[in-house]
């Protein structure tokens, strides 16, 4: 039963490829050694610096097209731009009609949604891809449990183009430090400050603040990116922390932003010394003073300070509460036993945040090793495991990109698309509704169709399940009228549902 649970309540799912494991134990722990960041395939697809320079262009054509000159209707239209124009050229500024100022700009926004998909669709294929053939499946459920932890949202076009590269670039390389790295990478990463509009977050009394006052205009501080790291990303609700720590937060935060995506006028110019997408101090926007944040007054001037406050937060108690209970609640229970977060918990505290010795406590506590699958898959889980109980490695790498965003779509959890910085739910009451079942079942039926007669489901579920097949699951497949449908069958069953 061990093997089992180390396949599928840490794992993604059992292959039929993949032996039982002799010592599950150490089988996961061997993970911690053999995990590798760089994803298989990650060089193929769009970087950080390609994604932003083709955003920045888009905004620059816009920005140029806005700033035409209206001409009298019936003359010749000027001709609309095929591609991002980029920072070194220049938009034709002859006098347009109104109609060709409506057509370039819904043009505009229309190969701009174009280019957010082509990175979106290509990045959530590279994720499931890696699911489904990965030999590290431990690690890298760990990876997604931080992705949603960090949940950014894949919403407007920005976010579509950059939300994966938060996970590729921010998380995964951070796996098994210090939780604190992790935290630093994943706030200055791009796609979180746009994300939570912390690249145009001004401090009022910071030099660009004053002079935007002095002109009449709003130069506003954003809370957003300061709340979401107190109560998401660290102490959690309900720990103590005041609407004061949050906008005292938000004021030393102030100058993180985005080269190419800060506040107006200044984007530009910031080009020249800066690739696009990269991370970037300003000195100008940042409220000057001196910060008391949980009860800690901080004194540091410029980006130090709150990286200052970062570095608290990560080594608080709340902190390490937080965690230890989320990463309980996601391998083990619902309601977690207070046991097993209490272990995780000091495993935290006493190393500092380091996270491979947190994952050590997790795969030695008894708790997380009872013969109960208390935990309901999500549509992630779910998909990734039924794919895998079906060796689809190979078909998935001639699918489609966009067949794996329409399945998860389908599911009711569009990758990095949660919706909210909370991410997604996490307990089986937001996913075991009869809708989100039959939805379920719909999936079983395609994925059963592409397996064709290939799979023999009485062996296939005798090996997936073993001692864990109930009566009434056996009985099922073996009345079943086709291969396809005994398949499909196996696909919806409790014991895959469950983990």
């Amino acid at each position: 039963m061990d093997a089992a649970i180390a396949l599928n309540r840490f794992g993604l799912g059992r292959r039929p490829s993949d032996a039982l494991p002799d010592d599950p134990h150490g089988w996961l722990e061997s993970q911690l050694s053999h995990y590798q960041p760089a994803l298989p395939g990650r060089d193929a697809i769009a970087g950080q610096a390609e994604i932003a320079q083709g955003l920045v262009a888009f905004a620059e054509q816009a920005r140029a097209a806005g700033k035409m000159q209206v001409k009298p209707a019936g003359t010749v239209p000027r001709p609309v731009p095929d591609r991002p124009v980029s920072s070194q050229e220049k938009v034709e500024s002859s006098p347009a009609t109104a109609q060709d100022l409506r057509t370039d700009r819904q043009q505009i926004q229309a190969d701009l949604r174009a280019f957010a998909r082509t990175q979106y669709f290509a990045q959530v294929g590279l994720r499931v891809r890696n699911a489904v053939t990965t030999g590290t499946p431990f690690v890298e459920r760990l990876v997604h449990f931080w992705a949603n932890h960090f949940a950014v949202s894949a919403d407007k076009p920005e976010m579509t183009a950059l939300a994966g590269l938060l996970e590729f670039d921010a998380i995964r390389p951070n796996l098994l430090g210090r939780f604190e790295d992790m935290l630093v990478a994943v706030e200055r990463h791009p796609a979180m400050l746009i994300y939570l509009d912390q690249a145009q977050s001004v401090g009022p009394n910071s030099p660009f603040g004053a002079r935007a006052q002095a002109r009449g205009r709003k130069a506003g501080l954003n809370e957003n990116l300061g709340r979401e790291i107190l109560e998401l990303h660290t102490l959690g609700v309900r720990s103590g922390y005041s609407q004061s720590d949050v906008t005292e937060f938000a004021r030393a935060l102030t100058g993180w932003t985005v080269a190419g995506f800060s506040r107006g006028g200044v984007a530009p110019r910031l080009m020249d010394q800066n690739a696009p997408g990269d991370f970037i101090f300003l000195p100008a926007v940042h409220e000057p003073g001196s910060r008391t944040i949980v009860s800690k007054v901080y004194r540091e001037e410029g980006e130090g300070q709150a990286r200052a406050v970062l570095r608290d937060l990560a080594r608080h108690p709340a902190t390490a509460r937080h965690v230890a209970t989320k990463l309980a609640r996601h391998f083990v229970a619902d309601d977690p036993p207070a046991a097993l977060v209490a272990k995780l918990e000091s495993a935290y505290r006493s190393s500092d945040g380091h996270l491979a010795t947190v994952y050590a406590a997790l795969i030695a506590a008894p708790e997380a090793w009872q013969n109960t699958y208390t935990k309901f898959r999500t549509p992630w889980l779910w998909g990734v495991a039924a794919m895998r109980s079906l060796d689809m490695g190979a078909q998935a790498s001639a699918l489609p990109d966009r067949n794996f965003v329409s399945m998860f779509a389908d599911l009711g959890q569009p990758v990095w698309r949660p919706g909210s910085p909370a991410g997604f739910d996490d307990i089986a009451s937001a996913w075991a509704a009869p809708d989100a079942l039959y939805r379920r079942v719909e999936i079983a039926g395609r994925l059963a169709s592409r397996s064709g007669a290939a799979v023999d489901a009485r062996e296939a579920a005798a090996q997936l399940f073993g001692d864990g097949m109930s009566d009434a699951t056996r009985r099922a497949i073996a009345n079943a009228d086709s291969p396809r449908e005994g398949v499909a069958l196996m696909l919806v069953a409790p014991e895959m549902l469950r983990c």
